[in-house]
């Protein structure tokens, strides 16, 4: 939902470019180089989408016939219209992930399938972190890594958020990301970025991902214009992701002044807030803040997101407007 900054269209509009699928766009090459740094692996990848990001690793980790787990909510199964599957012949094996969006290990070690012929090689194990907005605390990274290390699997981050998830845990993106093989993060979700992903990996990975990306159709051209607001959204935009943390959190107890509304504060960790009720409140909400320009989605379960283009103003003419429907 984010619009580029000012400081953003002017480094777009400025950007020494060149042909990314032969390797020669120079802002996209800083703009992978920077990420690969700040997440400790080797090599990068500049791709569309997260959605790509995700696939290219999955394929990158998995050959045809094997398999990966993942959480039964995570974006790697539930979100990425079944690409894994459809375009690379890999099998997912999904399971419940835990309240605070963790896996349980006891329950991912149920699922890893013997050696035998019968059954699809296990070969991966994805994270996410965020997930719904709640943090991965670093040492279930640890001990989920070691775990998947010690049954012999690779360990992929869905790492779209991972920013948001630092910002919380205090800690550099390395710290995160030194628990995975690899990691997808996305620069157009609180970064504010229009477009983009990046993928962290080794050099052998990174390699394999390029051809995946190439053959699913992410290869660009000049797309330094794209890699050039994502090196400024990875300058400018991460510190502030504290304000949106902070803008949840004061909406969240707000909105939990209407009895009708719902929100648990426990979940409210990063930049998200889940609000429930019962569906005829939510049109009916959804239909009087649309008439403020206030735009939400309606459900028993609506997700509200902080991001750069909200402010704590705007967040306080939301609580009113709320506050307004409910009198």
């Amino acid at each position: 939902m984010t619009q580029p900054t000012e400081g953003m269209r002017k480094v777009m509009a400025a950007a020494a470019v060149g042909d990314d699928v032969f390797q020669d766009d120079p802002t996209v090459r800083k703009l992978e180089d920077m990420a690969a740094e700040m997440a400790g692996k080797a090599d990068a990848l500049f791709v569309p989408s997260g959605t790509m990001s995700n696939l290219v690793a999955l394929l990158s980790h998995c050959q045809r016939g094997e398999e990966y787990i993942v959480g039964q909510g995570y974006h790697t199964y539930w979100y990425e219209a079944g690409g894994a599957p459809v375009l690379g012949s890999i099998v997912p094996q999904p399971i419940m992930a835990e309240l605070d969006g963790t896996l349980d290990l006891a329950k991912v070690e149920a699922v890893i399938k013997k050696d035998d012929y019968h059954f699809a090689r296990t070969k991966l194990l994805c994270l996410e972190n965020t997930h719904n907005g709640k943090v991965i605390p670093l040492d279930y990274m640890q001990k989920a890594y070691d775990f998947a290390k010690s049954k012999g699997l690779s360990v992929h981050l869905d790492g779209a958020r991972a920013f948001n998830a630092i910002t919380e845990l205090g800690c550099d993106l390395k710290d995160l990301t030194q628990y995975a093989d690899s990691v997808s993060i996305c620069l157009s979700k609180g970064l504010g970025a229009p477009v983009g992903s990046v993928l962290c990996a080794d050099k052998e990975i990174i390699k394999w991902a390029r051809r995946w990306r190439k053959m699913v159709g992410g290869g660009m051209r000049q797309s330094g214009v794209l890699a050039a607001a994502g090196i400024y959204a990875l300058e400018n935009h991460v510190d502030r992701l504290a304000f949106d943390h902070a803008n949840a959190k004061v909406l969240a107890k707000r909105l939990q002044e209407f009895p009708k509304l719902s929100v648990n504060m426990d979940l409210v960790q990063t930049n998200m807030l889940f609000v429930k009720t019962d569906l005829e409140t939510a049109e009916k909400l959804t239909d009087f803040l649309k008439q403020h320009d206030i735009i939400i989605l309606p459900g028993e379960t609506m997700r509200w997101v902080m991001h750069l283009d909200v402010s704590s103003s705007d967040v306080k003419f939301v609580a009113q407007k709320v506050q307004e429907f409910f009198a």
